[in-house]
């Protein structure tokens, strides 16, 4: 009998253990495409949207996003630094000596990412480029071969981020419990129209999904508890399940709500 109710106690611990409540799991994000898959903190996803809504409000093709992916990845591994080598600063590490801007700008990710754009751009065939060329030419690094070696993590993120792949981001955080606090759509919409000149509207699939992406990864910070576009919704009750099927969902535009 000891041995029968020792093995049942052992066997509800195990259990219990495996079951762990969603607040357990932390935060973080995780972006799946066909390409391969990449787990990210919050701020580096925040991070990530912002490079891909100004690349859509500048009209750049999947390949430029591709290129300011890789290069933030080497420089700040797509973390808003407030320092680095010498007067580097921000997710790109540019130097306001060196013409970027104002500190305060460059770690603006939204400022940043709208400066290295407009360098891109100016390099002839960037598109063609091999990518640590074309990175090369903006950021005139020490050794610019180290870019390449984010290449293919940079396709992953571009490919989520910039609405190509439906449903590609996802991210969760614990939810406080009782009463949720009233999320500020109106502090997201500005910030997101900043970014992508637009809010929530959705004009083609793509610009829906980046949409819908950006607002996952802002979930956090702007209180928004459930998104919902495309016939599936986000929750931030379960956001580790990722995207669910939901049928009721116009078409259109990006719903958030509490």
């Amino acid at each position: 009998m000891v041995v029968l109710v020792v093995a049942i106690t052992a066997g509800l611990f195990a259990l219990l253990k495996r079951a762990k409540p969603f607040v357990d799991l932390g935060e973080g994000c995780r972006i799946t495409t066909p390409e391969g898959s990449l787990e990210l903190d919050i701020a580096q996803a925040q991070v990530a949207a912002a490079i891909a809504a100004v690349a859509a409000r500048r009209k750049l093709p999947e390949r430029a996003a591709v290129i300011a992916y890789a290069t933030a990845i080497q420089e700040s591994k797509l973390e808003n630094l407030r320092g680095g080598d010498r007067d580097s600063v921000g997710v790109f590490q540019q130097r306001p000596s060196q013409g970027w801007g104002k500190p305060s700008q460059l770690i603006d990710p939204v400022y940043a990412s709208e400066k290295f754009f407009a360098a891109l751009v100016k390099v002839k065939g960037y598109r063609k480029l091999p990518l640590h060329e074309a990175a090369q030419a903006v950021q005139r690094s020490a050794d610019g071969s180290a870019y390449a070696q984010h290449e293919e993590d940079g396709k992953i993120l571009a490919a989520a981020f910039t609405g190509r792949v439906p449903k590609a981001v996802h991210c969760w955080f614990p939810v406080p419990s009782g009463k949720s606090p009233r999320p500020d759509t109106g502090a997201a919409k500005r910030e997101l129209t900043r970014a992508l000149g637009a809010a929530f509207e959705a004009p083609s699939r793509r610009r829906g999904w980046l949409v819908a992406g950006w607002s996952v990864a802002h979930a956090k910070e702007f209180g928004l508890t459930r998104i919902r576009y495309d016939g599936q919704s986000w929750v931030s009750a379960n956001g580790h399940d990722g995207w669910q099927a939901d049928p009721k969902v116009p078409a259109g535009k990006v719903e958030i709500s509490q």
